[in-house]
């Protein structure tokens, strides 16, 4: 047992930014390291991987005496966002994105090279979705193409999975896994691109997994104090005497 808790960080765009919504990702996974790790939100709406490189030397700070033991890095639904239509202010060049998620994983690494980073795809894109919400929000206005298409995301989800490999990082590829069930478009999405509870549910049974299979399985980790069933009525401290030895 120990009194400091090791800290997760999640840390992405909007999908992660919401993960603390009721049925969250990010939510489940605090759950499970209850009294074991904080689960820390670091998710950023509209945020591509250009803009986040801003946001790591406040975020990861180089000089910390406790950092992350763990870090998810989940960008790329903003930067896969197309040229000439009503997103493309957050486009990245996918060629850059894999040099920023790149350099993100570095600046981490530097922070602690032990950290466990786990890099996650972009969920897939329905564009039928997308093409209804953005209807709903603009009605007639609204453009007839999408902003985002399945096929220019899976291009970047594929730099993302080359790049874990590259690094020898675990990844999770979420928008092949979730295509691999019937009607996961409006199963796991709730607009075409952020996630529906089922959606969440994905995200947080392949991080379980991932966490399991490297060092950071939550049931073998210990309490930060004491059950209460440890605890003698007639002599408190002791257990606490005890764990401060």
């Amino acid at each position: 047992m120990g009194t400091v808790r090791p800290q997760i960080v999640l840390f992405g765009d909007s999908i992660t930014e919401q993960s603390f919504r009721i049925g969250g990702w990010g939510a489940a996974l605090a759950h499970n390291y209850s009294r074991k790790a904080d689960v820390v939100v670091r998710g950023y709406g509209g945020y591509n991987t250009r803009w986040a490189l801003f946001l790591l030397h406040h975020l990861f700070h180089l000089s910390t005496p406790t950092p992350p033991v763990a870090a998810t890095i989940f960008f790329g639904a903003n930067d896969a966002a197309l040229l000439g239509r009503t997103s493309e202010r957050q486009h990245v060049p996918v060629e850059e994105y894999k040099e920023n998620l790149r350099r993100i994983v570095h600046h981490l690494k530097e922070c602690s090279p032990t950290m466990l980073v786990v890099l996650i795809t972009p969920p897939p894109i329905d564009e039928a979705g997308r093409k209804e919400y953005a209807q709903s929000l603009y009605g007639e206005k609204a453009m007839e193409l999408p902003e985002r298409t399945n096929e220019v995301t899976g291009v970047y989800a594929k730099q993302c999975v080359e790049l874990a490999k590259e690094l020898c990082l675990p990844s999770i590829n979420l928008w092949s896994k979730m295509q691999e069930t019937k009607g996961w478009q409006k199963k796991f999405l709730s607009d075409g691109l952020h996630l529906t509870a089922e959606g969440n549910a994905v995200v947080h049974q392949e991080v379980v997994k991932v966490f399991n299979e490297a060092w950071l399985p939550a049931p073998e980790m210990p309490y930060d104090f004491p059950r209460h069933s440890e605890i003698d009525a007639e002599n408190p401290e002791k257990v606490f005497q005890q764990q401060c030895l």
